[in-house]
């Protein structure tokens, strides 16, 4: 008999893998420019659904719901901490950040930007920025290849776990391999659209086809490896303030989120930006608030059945396959795949990127050509896919201690770059060395605080180490002589509004 949730699975990789090769012919004797950041042409909307696809991975259909659906409502407040960081992020720094890219030397990555902006001569934070995105990058795209893995043997069971991961990092890799940064936002924004389908139909059809006995809501239930308890709590509010504080500090890691921040940079014109923040806070809010209501829906409907058994992360996969046909079913538990994708594909893309024109081209290959430099950048991916493979490929506590650094490297990049990309946008007596020392010293309070503090404070590092980073980078740029004419004219040009580039 034909599997239709196979079928609905092998239709959406067709059709992934086929926007790559389109954009893989259609970008041939294109440069580095085109490959890592699309010529600058991405139009709102895919500017907009490609930046939320690429940043809620896996984790919005899994993650989130199974914590909620254990532990209760007061796991929303990390729900509201993204909702609020996605909104300022757009905001705040969207529009600045593409002027200011294009006014500091066109610069392509974050790194290359931040160096830009200050004319400086020397490549020191360009280097240490690239570095620490290769190393955390590497870590996000290992725990993107377990989580789809763990996706594909879950609705295949005789899959071999091995070779389900080889599968998901393999379609990845082609796509973004072949057609660089149009592709990458292309597949997104479809996988961005078919996530808030699928968020949105559970639920939806629970509330008009099921009759629900809230009393299951009240059950204790205990988790038969670890022995955990896992007792519903529906008062979102009455949690203690170090959850409440951790969970809203997750907003501040968008501030330096090279992924995301990378698509402010290619949208087409800075008067874009207005019509794709509307778009991507309508689309996070939508999202959140339908992963919260499906696990509220899944601890009545499955709680008996998934949490003694430590299975509440696979809760949207089994009511998927309740309340819908098998085609669709396998459409709508795509989008799990399609998440965990386009989470990848960006990070690759962006560790490719920092790596040839933060590193390669700069110090070992001044003069290498833009075609030289494309094809460094998609080996670049290939390597640093296959590292990540075999990471993630890790047997016993290997590929878990990838998944929980997830929150670590969130938290690492924001209290790195957030601070310093805050303050180069937006005041003008930022200079290098401050932007160095934000970095340097953001990045050093999150290690020590999560290694120390994080435990006993129960405060996210996160939180600390963006507050550190903020005040060494103002503290360093007010000691420092001021900025040259020609930084101040870099800054002129960003924030004349006269010019829609």
């Amino acid at each position: 008999m034909l599997n239709l949730e196979v079928v609905a699975f092998i239709l959406y990789f067709v059709v992934v893998i086929s926007i790559g090769l389109v954009f893989f012919f259609k970008s041939k004797g294109s440069g580095e420019k085109e490959y890592f950041l699309g010529g600058r042409s991405m139009g709102p909307w895919v500017t907009a659904m490609s930046a939320q696809a690429s940043d809620m991975s896996a984790w919005l259909l899994m993650g989130l719901p199974g914590s909620v659906m254990a532990f209760g409502l007061g796991q929303v407040w990390i729900g509201v901490g993204l909702a609020i960081g996605t909104i300022a992020n757009w905001v705040l720094v969207a529009k600045r950040l593409r002027r200011f890219s294009k006014a500091a030397g066109d610069s392509i990555t974050l790194p290359q930007y931040l160096s830009n902006r200050f004319a400086a001569g020397t490549k020191v934070l360009q280097i240490i920025c690239a570095v620490i995105f290769l190393i955390c990058f590497t870590v996000y795209v290992a725990s993107a290849f377990v989580a789809g893995g763990t996706v594909l043997t879950t609705v295949f069971p005789s899959l071999d776990a091995s070779i389900a991961m080889a599968v998901f990092a393999v379609i990845i890799i082609v796509y973004t391999f072949l057609g660089g940064y149009r592709a990458v936002c292309w597949t997104d924004f479809f996988q961005g659209i078919m996530m808030l389908i699928a968020l949105l139909a559970v639920p939806i059809l629970v509330v008009f086809t099921q009759n629900l006995d809230t009393s299951a809501l009240t059950q204790v239930y205990t988790n038969l490896q670890d022995g955990t308890e896992y007792a519903f709590s529906l008062n979102a509010f009455g949690t203690g303030w170090q959850e409440v504080v951790s969970g809203l500090a997750w907003g501040l890691g968008y501030f330096g989120m090279p992924h995301i921040l990378v698509r402010f940079m290619s949208i087409e014109k800075p008067s874009m930006v207005k019509k794709s923040a509307i778009v991507a806070s309508i689309w996070v809010v939508l999202s959140l608030g339908a992963a919260l209501v499906m696990a509220y829906f899944g601890r009545i409907m499955f709680g008996a059945e998934l949490l003694p058994a430590g299975m509440q992360k696979i809760v949207f996969i089994a009511m998927a396959r309740k309340l819908f046909p098998a085609f669709i079913a396998g459409l709508l538990m795509s989008a799990i795949v399609a998440a965990s994708m386009s989470t990848a594909d960006s990070q690759l893309l962006v560790a490719s990127s920092s790596f040839t024109s933060d590193i390669y081209k700069p110090i070992f290959r001044k003069n290498a050509s833009d075609k030289e430099t494309l094809w460094v950048g998609r080996g670049v991916v290939l390597v640093v896919a296959v590292v990540a493979y075999l990471i993630a490929s890790s047997k016993g506590t290997g590929a878990q201690a990838i998944m929980n650094m997830v929150e670590n490297a969130w938290a690492g990049f924001g209290a790195s770059f957030g601070p310093v990309v805050i303050l180069s946008l937006f005041w003008k007596r930022t200079t290098y060395k401050g932007a160095i020392a934000g970095v340097v010293g953001g990045a050093l309070v999150d290690v020590l605080w999560l290694i120390f503090l994080s435990g006993p404070t129960g405060i996210y590092e996160l939180l600390p180490g963006f507050v550190a980073g903020m005040i060494l980078c103002f503290v360093v740029s007010l000691l420092d002589k001021a900025p040259s004419k020609e930084i101040e004219m870099i800054y002129e040009k960003a924030t004349d509004n006269s010019v829609d580039d």
